[in-house]
């Protein structure tokens, strides 16, 4: 038995000390916020927190998430930064299709949280690997300035 804390709760799961945390979670625990994209971390739809640090699901063992503090998609709303994110990804449309938009949202609240008024470059930075197929990250860029601040003036066209 192994025992996570996710999202605040203590979970006893009987399963395999290596299994990845995201089959936990979708598949035992029943949160399926977090998405399978590619299962090597190299898209980030798996993205979680681990103590609040962006951490790629998909091919961490449940043996090492045990150690640490496991946040989801499900409860972000309930982290300050979390929900103004999620508030600015709904103000500005960001999400199409949305399958990625979870672990996108989970990478832009471990930003804001770490450096609370970011620059262009340490944006970049931190979403790189996050991949959207919609391509959308204008409008990520965009959110994640909005909850920093540092959203540009809208333009005489944009406001028509």
């Amino acid at each position: 038995m192994i025992t996570l804390t996710i999202n605040g709760q203590k979970h006893e799961l009987d399963v395999p000390e290596q299994m990845p945390l995201l089959w936990a979670l979708r598949d035992v625990v029943k949160l399926t916020g977090t998405k399978f994209g590619c299962g090597i971390a190299q898209c980030g739809a798996c993205t979680v927190h681990l103590d609040g640090k962006p951490t790629r699901s998909c091919i961490t063992p449940i043996s090492t998430a045990a150690k640490h503090e496991i946040t989801t998609i499900e409860a972000i709303a309930d982290d300050e930064t979390g929900s103004r994110v999620q508030q600015a990804w709904l103000d500005l449309g960001v999400a199409q299709c949305g399958y990625c938009q979870g672990g996108q949202i989970m990478s832009a609240t471990a930003l804001l949280k770490e450096t609370p008024a970011p620059s262009d470059e340490e944006i970049i930075s931190a979403m790189n690997g996050n991949l959207c197929r919609c391509g959308t990250y204008q409008r990520i860029h965009q959110a994640i300035q909005q909850v920093a601040g540092n959203a540009p003036e809208a333009t005489k066209e944009e406001q028509s």
